[in-house]
């Protein structure tokens, strides 16, 4: 641009002018002049002031009429110009219009109501063919700017857009050079509508577009092309905390939508960003495995201390916490759940079958730190079932539960034998395993003979001799031994004395066997009481060691399944 000339010789030539009488100097002000006396002194004072204006202007480069050349020119292209005019030479051809996006900063994705909002600069070029000039017609003046409401510009518009107006660009000057191309740059604050996808959350990519075209011009009388085949240009992109911007590709694309035959131009651009996890392990990954560790460490809790019910709770409580704090930074899709619930689900399969009848369906993927969460608290929650499991079996009594042989078999002999679990001075090997159960059926084969030979005995009873009964084991003394053929057991005392007269001295005998009996019945159920009951701690302590090494395997299992299906673990 030209400079103007120096408003102070204008200001000079002003001041002084010539009256209409004659060659007389005069001024507004100075009426003085007007004096015959002062005439011929004023003459001189007035050629000098001519000639210093006279120096003064052919000192003044001959281009500070540029101001005027621009005004006459915004004269000539505007007299004529309509703003609704297609500026176009030949109107059977469309206007080209070169679309480009400067990125400069992502300045918020908003995952709950899936909105992207990024601060960028739009640049559209053009020639418009009704504003052409010859820069020597008019100074020099190569360039004008003119504001946009005065000139014809393409109506390109953000289709995706969530901002309540619609265009959130601001309205800049249109530059225009002589030959007719018309570069319009107009920043903006941009809002997109932006499908999140969390299945992989939060070690997820998201791919958000920015989809711009004409709203009127269809391809026949507009067409958009892109200004770079890169795509968006990222030379003066501020980093993000949360992101990081992988790229910004851009994509041509020409569709017929339903409301109109003709096809319509846009140009698309795909903001590929990555999060950034390392707040999110760290904050949240990391206090959820430690969690995880802690109900793993109440299987190690002596069931009287009465804590082990109470840590599950806490733990189930604090993990819960946890989850809403995920929950509340996810948008409300049922489209997708974290890819933690779908390890928690995968996990929850292969740990109980029947759970995958009475689960939900699920659409198409599920949220990777949500499923975890999910995992780890179905894995306290089961703990915490099976430690009310592990007190009923510490807490009970003989007189109310009578062991089954089934749980005998797994709790007492194979379990304990699998976990190397020893009783005190018991070693649980499988030779000692397969003796035992020897041992029983050898049992049962002795009292079943009992029985039989207390028949045999009583048959031939009667075919014995009197004489010889003080020789050979009377009938009445085989029954005491080996007892009555129905019940297969010794007689008491109690039987004993009523079948057979007695004297005096084995009265009192008898007595003293009765009250021997008695004690000792008392002593051998007190025994049987308490080997009962330990039976039922040692299989609620096989169960707390078998529980801790299922669920220890299950928690590292989920925890590195996750992790290593996850696109990437850690951006910094």
């Amino acid at each position: 641009m030209r400079p103007r000339p120096a408003a102070r010789p204008t200001a000079l030539l002003s001041t002084p002018f010539l009256s209409p009488g004659g060659p007389q100097l005069t001024t507004r002000r100075s009426s003085p002049l007007h004096r015959p006396a002062r005439a011929g002194i004023a003459k001189p004072w007035c050629v000098a002031l001519i000639l210093q204006l006279a120096l003064l202007l052919s000192v003044v480069p001959q281009d500070t009429h540029g101001g005027a050349y621009e005004r006459a020119l915004l004269n000539k292209l505007l007299s004529n110009y309509n703003t609704l005019e297609r500026p176009v030479e030949n109107e059977s051809e469309p206007l080209q219009v070169k679309f480009g996006i400067t990125l400069q900063q992502i300045i918020d994705v908003d995952e709950k109501n899936q909105i992207l909002t990024t601060n960028a600069w739009l640049k559209l070029e053009w020639t418009d063919y009704n504003l052409q000039w010859n820069e020597s017609e008019f100074g020099g003046v190569k360039d004008l700017r003119i504001t946009p409401s005065k000139l014809w510009k393409p109506d390109v518009l953000m289709y995706n857009s969530a901002e309540e107006g619609f265009d959130g660009t601001f309205q800049t000057n249109v530059v225009v050079t002589h030959n007719g191309s018309c570069l319009y740059v107009p920043p903006g604050i941009f809002k997109s509508t932006c499908k999140i996808d969390i299945a992989w959350f939060p070690f997820d990519d998201q791919h958000c577009e920015m989809k711009f075209g004409s709203w009127t011009y269809d391809g026949n009388q507009l067409d958009l092309v892109l200004n770079s085949e890169e795509g968006g240009d990222l030379s003066d992109f501020i980093m993000n905390g949360e992101w990081y911007l992988i790229g910004m590709p851009g994509k041509k694309n020409t569709i017929v939508y339903q409301c109109c035959p003709e096809p319509y131009v846009d140009v698309t651009f795909t903001i590929q960003i990555r999060r950034r996890t390392l707040y999110y392990f760290f904050n949240l990954i990391v206090p959820c495995v430690l969690i995880s560790s802690m109900a793993l460490l109440g299987f190690t809790l002596p069931p009287d201390s009465g804590e082990k019910l109470t840590l599950g709770v806490t733990i189930l409580l604090s993990l819960t916490v946890f989850l809403n704090l995920v929950a509340e930074s996810m948008p409300t899709t049922s489209d997708a759940v974290p890819l933690i619930g779908v390890t928690i689900l995968l996990s929850l399969t292969v740990f109980l079958n029947l759970v995958a009848e009475t689960l939900p369906q699920v659409s198409d993927a599920i949220p990777l730190l949500g499923t975890y969460f999910n995992c780890i608290m179905f894995m306290v929650a089961s703990s915490v079932v099976l430690t009310v499991l592990v007190l009923n079996y510490h807490h009970r009594k003989p007189d109310n539960y009578e062991m089954p042989n089934w749980t005998k078999t797994v709790f007492l002999q194979w379990l304990p034998w699998m976990l190397r679990m020893d009783r005190p001075g018991k070693k649980i090997t499988r030779k000692t395993i397969l003796m035992s159960n020897r041992m029983k059926e050898l049992e049962l084969q002795e009292r079943s003979s009992k029985s039989l030979l207390a028949n045999v005995l009583d048959i031939d009873d009667d075919f014995r001799n009197i004489n010889s009964s003080q020789s050979a084991p009377s009938r009445d003394y085989m029954r005491q031994v080996y007892g009555t053929p129905l019940t297969g057991r010794p007689a008491t005392v109690e039987e004993t004395s009523a079948s057979l007269p007695l004297s005096g001295t084995q009265r009192e005998l008898h007595t003293i066997l009765k009250e021997l009996q008695f004690i000792t019945g008392r002593m051998k159920k007190s025994d049987i009481e308490s080997e009962v009951i330990s039976d039922w701690k040692f299989a609620a302590m096989v169960v707390d060691r078998f529980c801790l090494i299922a669920f220890t395997l299950f928690t590292l299992v989920a925890t590195v399944a996750v992790l290593f299906s996850a696109p990437h673990i850690i951006v910094q």
